[in-house]
């Protein structure tokens, strides 16, 4: 797939675009089109959604006065086309790289990214900020939010609609519809969409009108013919909210997108010409797969069981469990606030829901969950997928936060497991558990590569194991560092260092007499694990203090997540970067050891 570019070689920024003919946009999208398949060839990365807006993008920019008109991207996981056409087209084969460019919007990276996003049903709500902020200082520039149609499915974005419809001030909302988000869109909103677009115009703004909005469309989002004079209208006509429908196609003029389920959503580096991904084979099953194929187990035997995601069957595998128990499954879309409340209900009604979120989605819910949940005492099970660093998506998605966020709320139990065994044996646990709120979390990425059993069993709540004895340091792990630990105590044994390393299990409740015997029986303690301060090593902190366990001397390390969000990076190098892997750890305890001696 071959195709020059000696338009889009013209433009460095919008402005460039601003002076070239209308009839000359045809074919700049197809250079577009073409240079954003091939830098995502090279980096990986979101490539779907960005093929499906390239004509709406060059429209939008053709149209409004970027950046002095702030146009905002829900999510951005449709913004690399935005990116090239904006100065960063040099960069763009820097893509979730280290150092290279965001996958998403992001303010520090560019003047053309008003507003940073990643998460999903943001844009209306800061375009009208935004939007208040310009009528309230006198300006005249533009804003322009673009959702799709899977983030109308949020609750957020109907909060928006509702307070943007009541003004007066101009705030332009281009819904582009392509009947898809990762997953298919679902629910009765996902419907009435569906049904807009088939009818013919003249009555199918209602809902968006009723909402004080003057609706537009629908219309084809890749006929640029249509496009830029629908957009200058709006841009020249009367002050106001207007939504403006737009009808695109997700994986658009490139075949191999246009032929995938999921219309190449996200993927690997890839051959162009061939669409074949460069995936090596797994050295060892996947956290979320082990957790799927250790749910429906237990739902075997367990018709109580079922099963809830927020629009991410298969980023959580719960479509796994979908194949065997559809009845079970629900896909309540992009409303995790939802999502844990409708388990709650659920689980007062003495079904065992388990609710599978990503760690940086769970906090959108931190409400529900202490108010629907923890507060009720309800037996909600929460798989935290995508816990700790997760590499290339960077700090928008990294699950930092879910150790210090829940191990504060009373009554909920916390587990974190330290390789795909363990998390086997924690969704058991989870299943069989039913005193109240449990959570256990896992990372994004393959597991360790230890034996999986063919049931996982139930742990003791609050206890922890230890793994290898020694008499001078020890080393309590928590969750997937436990690798590193060990590898660490190892080369500390090589220098005449004995460590003793156990592995947490819990962090709520925590293994009381474990911590107490490892501070009476070594010189130091030093706690690790994959979340920010406030977290696990908080407590074991605490605990000591109050307990009067440093009288005698013991030297503590916490070792956590820096206080910053990280930049997206290669995971390996993330965890270096936080100071969390074997030769940091190896670091920490020969320093401390020479302050003490």
């Amino acid at each position: 797939m071959t195709v020059g570019s000696p338009l889009l070689d013209q433009i460095s920024i919008p402005a460039d675009l601003r002076g070239l003919p209308k009839d000359d946009l045809r074919q700049l999208a197809q250079e577009l089109r073409a240079e954003t398949i091939a830098a995502v060839s090279v980096t990986g990365g979101h490539l779907g959604a960005g093929l499906g807006v390239v004509e709406l993008t060059l429209a939008l920019h053709f149209v409004f006065e970027t950046p002095k008109d702030r146009l905002i991207w829900d999510v951005g996981h449709q913004a690399y086309p935005h990116k090239v056409l904006t100065g960063r087209r040099g960069r763009i084969r820097t893509l979730r790289q280290g150092g290279g460019l965001s996958g998403f919007t992001k303010r520090s990276e560019s003047e053309y990214d008003p507003f940073g996003a990643a998460h999903s049903s943001t844009s209306i709500s800061a375009g009208l900020g935004m939007a208040v902020a310009r009528d309230l200082s006198g300006g005249d520039n533009r804003v322009i939010a673009v959702i799709g149609d899977g983030a109308m499915s949020a609750g957020m974005a109907y909060e928006a609609l509702n307070n943007a419809g009541a003004r007066a001030g101009q705030l332009l909302v281009v819904l582009n519809d392509n009947d898809m988000s990762i997953a298919r869109p679902v629910g009765a909103l996902s419907r009435h969409l569906n049904g807009l677009t088939a009818r013919d115009g003249e009555t199918t703004g209602a809902l968006f009108e009723k909402l004080g909005f003057r609706y537009l469309g629908p219309i084809d989002g890749h006929d640029l013919g249509a496009l830029v004079p629908a957009l200058e209208a709006i841009r020249d006509g009367e002050a106001g909210p207007v939504l403006l429908h737009v009808v695109t196609e997700k994986g658009r003029g490139y075949t191999h997108a246009e032929s995938s389920a999921d219309r190449l959503h996200a993927v690997s580096k890839f051959d162009v010409d061939t669409g074949v991904q460069a995936k090596g084979k797994p050295a060892a099953p996947s956290y979320t797969k082990v957790f799927a194929e250790a749910l429906v187990r237990e739902a075997e035997d367990d018709d109580r069981i079922v099963a809830i995601t927020g629009a991410m069957p298969s980023g959580t595998g719960l479509d796994l469990f979908e194949t065997h128990f559809p009845e079970r499954m629900f896909d309540v879309g992009i409303a995790e606030q939802h999502a844990v409340t409708f388990a709650a209900g659920l689980a007062a009604e003495g079904y065992k829901p388990f609710c599978a979120i990503y760690s940086t989605f769970l906090q959108r819910a931190y409400d529900q969950v202490v108010h629907d949940v923890a507060i009720q005492g309800l037996p909600v099970r929460f798989a935290i997928d995508r816990a700790g660093l997760v590499g290339a998506d960077g700090a928008t998605h990294a699950g930092s936060f879910d150790l210090a966020y829940l191990s504060c709320l009373p009554g909920f139990v916390v587990m974190a497991a330290a390789d795909e065994a363990e998390l086997t044996h924690m969704v058991a646990t989870a299943a069989a558990y039913d005193k109240g709120p449990i959570a256990f979390r896992y990372p994004r990425g393959e597991g360790v590569g230890v034996p999986l059993p063919a049931r996982g069993e139930v742990l003791p709540i609050g206890k922890g194991r230890v793994l290898r004895e020694g008499k001078d340091v020890a080393i309590l792990s928590v969750g997937t560092r436990l690798q590193p630990a060990l590898a660490a105590a190892e080369h500390l044994a090589s220098r005449g260092v004995s460590c003793t390393v156990a592995d947490a299990r819990f962090v709520k409740p925590f293994d009381r007499d474990l911590v107490r015997r490892l501070a009476q029986g070594h010189h130091m303690l030093i706690t690790l694990e994959e979340g920010s301060i406030g977290g696990f090593g908080s407590q074991v902190l605490d605990y000591l203090v109050n307990n009067d366990l440093m009288r005698s001397g013991l030297s503590v390390r916490t070792l956590t997540l820096p206080d910053a969000f990280q930049d997206h990076d290669d995971p390996i190098k993330q965890y270096a970067q936080a100071g969390l892997n074997a030769a940091d750890i190896v670091r920490v305890v020969e320093t401390s050891l020479a302050q003490i001696a």
